[in-house]
């Protein structure tokens, strides 16, 4: 019993303190407004810089990862490009061909899958609907085990139909909802560009790309020997998309991709390159110190709301000292120790700042809702953050109300009686 005696004396003392705390919090209904407000500005301040920056991250890590991490892409251009490297000789390097991919496909060992793709823009159109500049995608077998999609009816080609170029489609869920409205679009015969196709599937609901890459949701894929009926392959931007084996490095594929490509171009042990092989890693690699810089940026110009916030408090709390004089010396005249009184006004702070914090949460949170439902941008709120909120909110009450609840614990219990507030 001895020794849980200190733990029973200081839940008593929080108590008291909190019993004062909150009774002087409700006599001064306006100056506690005033301090919750000048809070609640600055969580909702810094922890929607660091919600807004953490969705934004996840949004574009997500949709990177559906293009695959064990993905290379053999294309034309590289992806950032190259300062060092002069534009003029991308611009003369051939394009990826079918022949290209084939090779890849006969000697390549650490490949799993591989698939070549053209894109370009077409109408399409159902009865007397249209839709002008759809994206419409070519491809070949090997797609649907590279790229990362759903079906939210119907069924993806079978190897005959990519093989033999049936004109078949599988649509977006956005241009099944304005062509054909709440009617069934499988089996429903459709016009891209001027040629028919039957619609075999509808993908899931995606959503938009956050990095700018066009969403399932608004394009239509198409065997590429139909595509081939369409355009010229080679003027529209064609890419072959190889996956690496389970457990085999990228980087091991890309140095096997490049020995293949060289070679098959019969490119001589000095020549550059006339091919690209892109991952996402080095996009992911850019991504890290871009958020870096934002998190630093934006947790920066945040922090000067954080103590316009604290500096409220702590100026209201100077306001309480002096106000509650006379109740601080007969507090002590009756025994109150200094540890008490110190810790009687800490926890009015800390309490006006949690407080403060929780009403700036709940704004950040009914924004996001707003967002997310508005703007079709998915925007969260996480955990980690709520904890940072109420964390800093702490922080900040017992930082700005240190110095008034020190004052007040030395003050003398004769003079504190004796002062008029």
């Amino acid at each position: 019993m001895n020794a849980l005696k200190p733990f029973i004396i200081l839940i008593r003392l929080a108590r008291e303190s909190m019993q004062f705390a909150y009774q002087s919090i409700k006599a001064n209904k306006l100056r506690t407004f005033l301090s919750l407000f000048g809070i609640t500005i600055g969580i909702f301040a810094i922890i929607s810089v660091f919600t807004m920056v953490d969705s934004l991250e996840k949004n574009i890590r997500n949709s990177l990862e559906s293009l695959g991490n064990n993905v290379v892409y053999v294309q034309k251009w590289p992806w950032g490009g190259n300062e060092e490297y002069p534009w003029w000789k991308y611009l003369n390097r051939p394009e990826p061909t079918l022949n290209d991919m084939s090779e890849i496909r006969r000697r390549s060992s650490l490949a799993q899958a591989s698939c070549f793709n053209v894109s370009f823009n077409k109408q399409v159109k159902f009865q007397n609907k249209s839709l002008s500049n759809v994206t419409i995608y070519g491809t070949t077998n090997g797609y649907d085990e590279i790229r990362s999609f759903e079906l939210g009816s119907g069924r993806f080609f079978n190897l005959f139909e990519l093989n033999s170029g049936k004109p078949y489609a599988v649509i977006g869920a956005t241009i099944c909802e304005e062509l054909f409205q709440n009617a069934d679009p499988i089996g429903q015969s459709i016009q891209i560009g001027g040629k028919k196709a039957t619609v075999i599937g509808v993908f899931a609901k995606e959503g938009k790309s956050a990095i700018g890459e066009t969403s399932s949701d608004d394009m239509v894929v198409i065997p590429l020997g139909m595509a081939k009926s369409m355009v010229d392959l080679r003027n529209s931007g064609p890419w072959i998309m190889v996956k690496a084996r389970d457990n085999v490095v990228p980087e091991d594929l890309i140095d096997e991709l490049r020995g293949i490509l060289r070679s098959y171009h019969r490119l001589k042990p000095l020549d550059s390159d006339d091919f690209s092989l892109n991952q996402i890693d080095m996009m992911k690699e850019s991504l890290d110190a871009i958020f870096s810089s934002i998190s630093f940026a934006g947790g920066f110009i945040a922090f000067f709301s954080i103590i316009v916030g604290g500096f409220g408090i702590a100026n209201i709390m100077f306001v309480s000292v002096k106000e509650r004089t006379s109740q601080i010396g007969i507090q002590k005249a009756l025994g109150a120790k200094r540890y008490f009184i110190l810790i009687q006004f800490l926890y009015e702070a800390m309490l006006l700042a949690i407080l403060g914090g929780i009403i700036g949460l709940i704004l950040i949170f009914a924004g996001t809702l707003i967002v997310t439902y508005g703007l079709d941008f998915t925007i969260s709120l996480t955990l980690e953050n709520i904890i940072w909120g109420l964390a800093i909110s702490a922080i900040i009450g017992i930082a700005s109300g240190f110095i008034p609840a020190w004052m007040a614990s030395r003050l003398s219990p004769v003079e504190a009686i004796n002062t008029k507030s």
